[in-house]
């Protein structure tokens, strides 16, 4: 799996880590399943990305980051590096930021009816400025596919349906038998993104049939937990906004149900819905994969890529609808191993706007118990001092 630059990534994790900095919290403020905490009740300053959840802010953040292929001090006062509240103040770049998106919002307006068909990503390209010359190195070199960028193609003659490549992943993994079997599972391994400075972390995994799942990354400023419960999700962790973050309605809960949904798939068709088929036959590495796309509760796009020989799931890709525009979420799955007759992926890369994360599963228990605690809402990250 190749990624367009290193410059890129090292800008995108910069993001996050330099961004959830930016953080002010007002007192006793804490976010509620009801209603999700808004980006100008924790952050300073906000003039023009107001009324959107912290979540949703933090992704443009992403999608800046990705658009321009920099990290948040281009556009943020160098002292901030130092003094995490400076981030409010402005400067040239931040306020040009700001007529930006005035500017893409009525270019929208006044030209697509308000439809998002223009956005930062359209001219910049992964460059700080807008190219003005056409690259004659692009234009003859031999292109690359991205698999992510694959659509449905009208007129292709008929392949294999979506029932049926769903199908065939069941039995890839074990057969439905097997896999309804498998209701719950325990799991130790290690973690590393940039919230754990890319260096292995201890992870844990806990996962409870049809759709519950919790993790818990001990990174070294304190743990971070991930848990959904079927219904509503919450992030605790020191490296966020709030110490407390409730997952927002869309592709945050979507993806957190599928996610959970994959490690017990004998009802994988009803966790998304409006399946289709009708993509041209991609690769992704040197494994051709198909491609199958399914719609989220909260109306998510989602697409899964199986290996076309083995059926495994290679990938998901979810977009992310942000007020700027939409950013995918990127899982590709390895090192399929079989636990109680069960084929489970033992490692998972996600690759996001705002960094990449790996997860390395070393073992787990099958069918073990696990303590209903261990879904309920969780306690707010403590931040302890980072171990050297």
């Amino acid at each position: 799996m190749k990624f367009r630059s290193r410059r890129m990534l090292l800008g995108a994790v910069a993001v996050s880590v330099v961004c959830l900095l930016e953080a002010k919290l007002l007192t006793g403020q804490t976010p509620t399943e009801e209603k999700p905490l808004l980006a100008e009740a924790v952050f300073k300053n906000i003039q023009v990305l107001k009324g959107i959840p912290v979540s949703e802010f933090m992704g443009t953040m992403g999608y800046f980051s990705a658009s321009l292929g920099l990290n948040c001090t281009f556009c943020h006062v160098t002292e901030s590096l130092q003094d995490w509240q400076k981030f409010a103040e402005d400067g040239p770049r931040k306020r040009t930021a700001r007529r930006m998106i005035l500017m893409v919002n009525a270019i929208n307006k006044d030209n697509f009816g308000g439809r998002r068909a223009v956005t930062c990503y359209s001219c910049h390209r992964g460059g700080d400025r807008p190219k003005v010359i056409p690259s004659l190195a692009e234009q003859y070199s031999t292109p690359t596919e991205d698999p992510n960028e694959i659509e449905i193609v009208a007129g292709l003659p008929a392949g294999p349906s979506a029932d049926q490549i769903l199908d065939k992943y069941l039995q890839a993994i074990g057969g439905v038998q097997r896999v309804s079997a498998f209701t719950s599972l325990v799991a130790k391994g290690t973690y590393e993104g940039f919230e754990t400075y890319h260096l292995k972390v201890p992870v844990e995994v806990f996962a409870k049939a049809p759709g519950q799942l919790t993790t818990v990354v001990h990174t070294q400023n304190g743990d971070s937990t991930t848990t959904f419960d079927g219904r509503a999700g919450w992030v605790a962790a020191a490296d966020k906004p709030v110490p407390l973050l409730a997952l927002t309605a869309g592709s945050e809960l979507d993806g957190a149900k599928l996610d959970a949904a994959l490690f017990f798939p004998a009802r994988i068709k009803e966790t998304l819905s409006q399946w289709r088929v009708g993509f041209p036959v991609t690769a992704i590495g040197d494994r051709d994969v198909q491609i199958v796309q399914g719609t989220g509760a909260g109306k998510t796009r989602i697409k899964l890529y199986f290996d076309q020989e083995t059926g495994l799931l290679t990938r998901q890709v979810r977009y992310a609808d942000t007020i700027v525009g939409i950013n995918p979420t990127q899982i590709d799955y390895s090192d399929y191993r079989e636990v109680a007759g069960v084929k489970i992926p033992f490692h998972w890369t996600v690759t996001w706007t705002n960094g990449q994360s790996n997860t390395e599963l070393s073992e787990i228990q099958a069918n073990a118990p696990v303590d209903p605690a261990k879904f309920a809402k969780p306690a707010p990250a403590a931040v302890t001092p980072a171990k050297k």
